[in-house]
């Protein structure tokens, strides 16, 4: 199968998701076509039956605004007519889904038929979608989809909710490759961290305001002044780092905290945390808290959004009211506890095996298959 995939490059989960799912994709026998601004950051390499179309941008005096919706339109009718591509698989609905659905028309008048799958992986659908400027156009771009995946039972009801579907939503969670995400023999970096044999809080995120990194260094502070041994990681970059830093200034901790910004082998550094702090405020599967997770990392998470369906309470970690700082606090002490820790890190490890890579991609594929046959079904009709 040829399968050209469309995800934005930068640093964020639905761009991991989609990169990694065309690598395993290439593993598998097909041949993947990624169609973006840029390659994604989580394709390292080029491999065997993996392919990178760079979408050009355009200036001209009259267009105040980048047409980058129009060029990746025309880059996927390009890529679709001359690499005879069987589907084209988006992943976020602005302006992705919107773009392939308007190719598959200028398609359609060269007699070419190719099906369209969009994969919402949240803030499109919760956030972007919802707004009145753009809710008319993501309803309408799910809605012209020929396949509609989510990554998390919650967003699947989130956009029935807010949208006026008409198609059938599939579900397909997010995924993890256990191969890469394991446990690794790292006690010199854990030594040269953890001196004094502390244990390790770590926090990864893009450091928006919605993943509340604020209150891993309250977490954090209140455990230190309890006397808690301790160090804390914080992974990533965005615009909330600088005033995490002044806070952790502000409550004594700085000391005890590294700021380590964005890192690609995150497997090594979860591969000497002993507790994952998740507090976020909007969090539709919860990818990194599933990559800690295989790497025998205990969650301390939110209740929001898809978490509950990842970390399950008192097995693999705690969930916790948003912003309740005292119930996280004590939800990381007990996970630290050495009577408790070594049964939170196997019910960790096992709930990860569920997601692994292995078992996912085929569910894509059977998507795909599916998606094909109904619309041949439909050409023959």
């Amino acid at each position: 199968m040829k399968i050209g995939i469309t995800c934005y490059p930068t640093y964020g989960g639905s761009g991991v998701v989609a990169t990694e799912l065309g690598k395993a994709l290439a593993a598998r026998g097909h041949e993947v076509h990624f169609i973006s601004y840029a390659p994604p950051f989580r394709l390292d390499h080029f491999a065997e039956r993996i392919y990178f179309h760079e979408v050009n941008g355009f200036s001209y005096p009259l267009f105040e605004d980048p047409s980058y919706a129009l060029t990746l339109t025309s880059k996927m009718v390009n890529v679709v007519q001359f690499e005879h591509l069987d589907i084209l698989h988006v992943h976020y609905a602005i302006p992705h889904a919107t773009s392939a659905v308007l190719a598959r028309q200028i398609l359609a008048t060269y007699g070419i038929q190719i099906p369209v799958i969009t994969t919402l992986h949240g803030t499109d659908a919760t956030i972007v979608g919802q707004d009145p400027s753009f809710e008319p156009v993501v309803t309408y771009s799910i809605n012209e989809s020929d396949g509609i995946t989510v990554v998390s039972e919650y967003l699947r009801e989130e956009t029935l909710r807010n949208f006026g579907v008409r198609k059938e939503i599939t579900v397909i969670p997010n995924f993890v490759d256990v191969n890469r995400f394991k446990r690794q023999n790292k006690e010199h970096f854990k030594k040269a961290i953890c001196p004094q044999g502390e244990k390790l809080m770590v926090h990864i995120s893009n450091f928006r305001p919605v993943k509340r990194a604020s209150d891993v260094v309250e977490v954090f502070s209140r455990l230190r002044k309890e006397g808690h041994c301790l160090k804390l990681l914080l992974v990533g970059d965005g615009p909330d780092r600088l005033p995490t830093e002044a806070r952790a200034r502000e409550l004594g901790i700085f000391g005890d905290v590294r700021f380590l910004g964005k890192q690609e082998p995150v497997e090594e550094i979860l591969s000497i945390a002993d507790v994952f702090l998740m507090p976020s405020g909007s969090e539709t599967f919860g990818l990194a808290a599933l990559e800690a997770m295989a790497c025998g990392v205990p969650v301390v998470s939110s209740n929001i959004g898809g978490l509950p369906e990842l970390n399950i309470q008192g097995e693999t970690g705690f969930l916790c009211d948003l912003g309740d700082i005292d119930a996280m606090t004590e939800a990381v002490k007990t996970v630290l506890n050495p009577q408790h820790h070594e049964r939170f890190v196997l019910n960790a490890l096992k709930r990860a095996d569920y997601f692994r890579i292995e078992n996912i991609v085929p569910m894509y594929e059977a998507y795909y298959n599916s998606v094909l046959a109904q619309m041949s079904r439909h050409t023959t009709l």
